[in-house]
């Protein structure tokens, strides 16, 4: 019809990005020899030993790795694996 203004409506301001990954994360130890958790990370992951080597440089430099993302469940899962080899694994929300 001339002369009506058009109806506005107002939108919701809700976070539409899909969800955000999890991370699980390997913590420095002074239990756990270098060349154990290289064999680890390629054993539960299936990393290349010079991949699996690189995240043990983290962990034992930086004090910690991310080595998995993916969905909450899985990374509980990891860390929880990770934990049955003697690990110091938590699971976050990547930011």
């Amino acid at each position: 019809m001339p002369g009506t203004a058009p109806i506005e409506t107002e939108r919701p301001t809700t976070d539409v990005r899909p969800d955000v990954p999890w991370l699980t994360i390997v913590w420095n130890d002074p239990v756990n020899l270098m060349s154990y958790v290289t064999y680890v990370f390629q054993k539960v992951f299936g990393y290349p030993k010079e991949k699996a080597e690189q995240l043990m440089l983290d962990v034992h430099h930086k004090g910690k790795a991310v080595v998995s993302s993916g969905a909450r469940e899985e990374m509980e899962r990891d860390a929880q694996i990770l934990h049955s080899y003697g690990l110091w694994a938590t699971v976050q929300q990547d930011s």
